[in-house]
């Protein structure tokens, strides 16, 4: 955070199975490897990026960094040096600060592994004592229910239900599922999640 103008600043985020980079236009074809591993565009109630959308996609993230409203990273999976995926900080808040991490989405081979515990540990770790703020959100498809799954495994707890939110890309209506993590539940959310990499738990 940039106490003069309220900013969050891209940085890199680094663990034993994961490595958060700022997002850049050079990723793309690596990109586009780790979301034809499992054709992650193809399930209706998410919104990752096709192949052919993919520049278009980490322009429009690179143009939300420069209004100041998302901090957007390239995943790398550290044992093989692969890029795997994307997630962000999105929706910020400065004024708070308050943070949304989302916009995330990871090649089929590394879903249900460390990684996403890890990365998300790194994402809180720095939004909590980085940045200091004072919730971090975590919003997903009322129907992808592995999304909410993995969201409610992190310890975040369900704030409520947006219905009929937003519209999706073929038209139809999204009720979102909103959870957060406050900055009283962090201790015991990070014991829970250190005990999850340690003991290599899903």
């Amino acid at each position: 955070m940039d106490k003069t103008n309220n900013t969050i600043h891209s940085c890199t985020l680094t663990g034993q199975h994961v490595e958060l980079v700022p997002l850049s236009q050079d990723h793309k074809n690596d990109l586009i490897d780790a979301v034809n591993d499992g054709s992650l565009w193809r399930l209706w109630y998410t919104n990752i990026p096709s192949p052919e959308r993919m520049h278009a996609e980490i322009e429009r993230r690179l143009g939300l960094l420069a209004a100041g409203s998302m901090v957007p990273f390239t995943v790398i999976d550290r044992p093989s040096g692969r890029i795997v995926g994307m997630t962000t900080y999105m929706n910020i808040d400065a004024s708070g600060p308050r943070v949304e991490i989302g916009s995330t989405w990871y090649a089929q081979s590394v879903q249900r592994t460390p990684l996403n515990t890890e990365a998300k540990l790194l994402l809180l770790t720095h939004a909590f004592e980085q940045l200091n703020c004072l919730a971090v959100e975590f919003r997903t498809h009322f129907f992808n229910h592995q999304s909410r799954r993995a969201i409610e495994r992190l310890g975040a707890k369900l704030d409520g239900v947006l219905r009929s939110h937003l519209r999706t890309p073929d038209g139809a209506l999204r009720d979102t599922c909103v959870y957060s993590i406050i900055a009283s539940e962090w201790p015991t959310v990070r014991t829970h999640l250190s005990w999850k990499i340690t003991e290599n738990k899903r």
